[in-house]
């Protein structure tokens, strides 16, 4: 049996006919996951804030969270490789432990997607604007966001081949745009030694450093997820048992690589620690690739951080149409079957990807304050969604469940799965207790674990309301 009709037979095992276009390979695979997760885009919308809360030594929050999102890609890697399936998290969490446990994980999940898609696409007119030679306003920021969403949109319609080229232009630039940067600043324009990464320069001197440096951990939790979107296109990747789980691991590893070259690059190459701390210098990268990089050079940075940015919005999109429509062929949300038909030439379906365009784009027309407390909601709701997996896969193995992909953690796998819960939960509470607040009322105080007890209300009132059962459409049934 050749490869292609392995996949289609593996692909009915679990209960389904190939419909999706099979077209990936892990290099493919790993472009979607790895601009998902941009660090790109991560170091250059939190660097300012993660010197600025924890100082220089707030670099070592990334070993941290990348071991705790090791622990957790491995959890995935060995579920996804046993169920390669379009929607990843749902469908992991249905086949462990069953539909209505998965809804809520799908439900908690597709909704931070689709924020996140927002709050990806709502900054990238800071940098476009510059390039561009626009001003940037409430009006040109809305604009281009609704613009890049938009293009985003297409791009996904027109099929996973054109998906996976515009991921491939996209790791080209997050390659330059980080590697590339950090070694050229810390070979060319380096201020400071190495040694300036193990002190605090002050930060956190109004209570403990502990305080400091755990709000300074949103920086590196930011940054390290995305890898899951190597599972939610699963259905589309070749040979994906195998694939998928390594395109997840290289993902979470490159994307370390590079941040920690790009982040110690940039820190080491800031003028003033104090000013960053004391507010004086709102702008360190801005600093930074003025002085480095001259006006030329900045240009060419720019363009670098607008493909990054709009790359990431992409692949974010991607992954939320992949959910979107995993939910719908089960028959499990309102306009199920129109928003499982696909498109006849692109296979991909129009209406599921009408929903990852208008949604975020909705959310883009908010007022800014608006915006800014709803993005408040999306790190902390993809880590419930992690969460509900990892808790999920020490359920099914309760209940009797043995791993049987081709990536298998073996007599490793409770260990690794109890102390990804560990560490998941142990970011959730971090994540609501130190994230900034944008007031001082106990709403905003509390905004995060708020949002999260809303959207879980909200969606627990659907499960009351619409009583969602599993129907696999006819045309998708194997």
């Amino acid at each position: 049996m050749d490869q292609a009709a392995a996949d289609t037979a593996q692909l009915a095992a679990l209960g389904y006919r190939q419909h999706l276009t099979r077209a990936l390979g892990l290099w493919s695979n790993f472009a979607v996951g790895f601009t998902y997760l941009s660090p790109l885009v991560g170091v250059y919308s939190v660097f300012n804030y993660g010197l600025a809360t924890g100082g220089p030594a707030f670099f070592w929050t990334i070993p941290i969270v990348f071991l705790g999102q090791g622990l957790v890609m491995l959890t995935f890697a060995e579920v996804s490789s046993q169920y390669p399936l379009a929607g990843g998290i749902y469908q992991w969490a249905k086949r462990l432990v069953g539909p209505r446990y998965a809804w809520m994980a799908g439900w908690m999940y597709t909704w931070a997607l689709l924020v996140t898609v927002a709050s990806v696409a709502y900054p990238i007119a800071n940098y476009a604007g510059p390039l561009l030679g626009y001003e940037v306003t409430h009006v040109t920021t809305v604009a281009t966001a609704v613009a890049v969403i938009g293009l985003c949109a297409i791009v996904n319609l027109l099929g996973v081949r054109r998906l996976a080229f515009a991921a491939n232009v996209g790791v080209a630039a997050e390659v330059l745009g980080t590697v590339g940067l950090g070694l050229y600043l810390l070979f060319g324009h380096r201020r400071h030694g190495a040694s300036a990464l193990l002190h605090t320069e002050g930060a956190g001197q109004t209570g403990s450093y502990l305080g400091a440096f755990l709000a300074s951990c949103l920086f590196a939790v930011w940054i390290f997820y995305g890898f899951e979107a190597c599972g939610d296109i699963a259905e589309e990747v070749k040979d994906p048992s195998r694939k998928v789980p390594k395109a997840m691991a290289m993902t979470l590893g490159v994307g370390a690589f590079a941040t920690v070259i790009l982040t110690m690059g940039l820190v080491l190459a800031v003028p003033s620690f104090g000013a960053v701390i004391s507010g004086a210098s709102a702008d360190p990268i801005g600093d930074v690739l003025a002085v480095s990089l001259g006006s030329a050079g900045t240009k060419v940075a720019l363009a670098l951080i607008v493909i990054g940015f709009v790359s990431c919005t992409l692949a974010i999109q991607a992954a939320a149409t992949r959910l979107v429509y995993s939910f719908a062929r089960d028959g499990m949300i309102i306009g199920a079957g129109k928003l499982s038909k696909l498109h006849p030439t692109f296979h991909m379906p129009p209406a599921a990807t009408a929903v990852t365009a208008v949604i975020p784009a909705a959310v883009a027309f908010l007022p800014s304050a608006t915006v800014t407390r709803i993005i408040t909601f999306a790190v902390v709701g993809i880590y419930v969604g992690f969460q509900s997996v990892v808790l999920a896969s020490l359920i099914g193995r309760a209940k009797g469940w043995h791993p049987a992909g081709s990536f298998r953690l073996g007599r490793w796998g409770v260990g690794v799965n109890l102390a990804a819960l560990i560490y998941g939960i142990s970011a959730i509470v971090v994540l609501s207790i130190k994230t900034p607040p944008n007031g001082t009322s106990f709403m905003e105080r509390w905004l995060v674990p708020v949002s999260v007890a809303v959207v879980a209300a909200l969606g627990l009132l659907y499960m009351a309301v619409f009583r969602p059962r599993e129907s696999v459409e006819r045309n998708d049934r194997a």
